[in-house]
């Protein structure tokens, strides 16, 4: 069973940069596409950011331009670079598999952005 653990997350003001990062346990990292999904409170889980196993990547509207996804395949790792973060983003980020996340979700690593 593949375990996800995420972390980087914390409470920035706006404008402000943090990096999240995604380890995975596992041979199969390398063999999936990817990605990132975020939880706000009262709201849907929604996927912000994707990667595929060579490292095409794509984008939700809300976040485009500002985040940038990343993999480590040798370390069965992916990040997640959020630039010029808002309040909007404020929310609990998860990683997981695309487009059938595993079953197992990680805890998650929250991110606060103030105004």
């Amino acid at each position: 069973q593949v375990q996800l653990v995420e972390s980087g997350g914390g409470y920035v003001q706006a404008g402000k940069s943090l990096t999240l990062s995604c380890e995975t346990s596992g041979s199969s990292f390398r063999l999936n596409v990817m990605g990132w999904y975020r939880q706000a409170p009262g709201k849907e889980r929604d996927r912000v950011a994707t990667i595929s196993r060579s490292g095409t990547t794509s984008y939700a509207d809300s976040v485009k331009g500002r985040f940038t996804i990343s993999r480590d395949n040798a370390k069965n790792t992916m990040y997640l670079q959020m630039d010029d973060l808002q309040p909007e983003d404020s929310a609990v980020y998860f990683c997981n598999r695309v487009p059938v996340p595993f079953d197992s979700w990680g805890q998650g690593t929250q991110v606060i952005v103030s105004s």
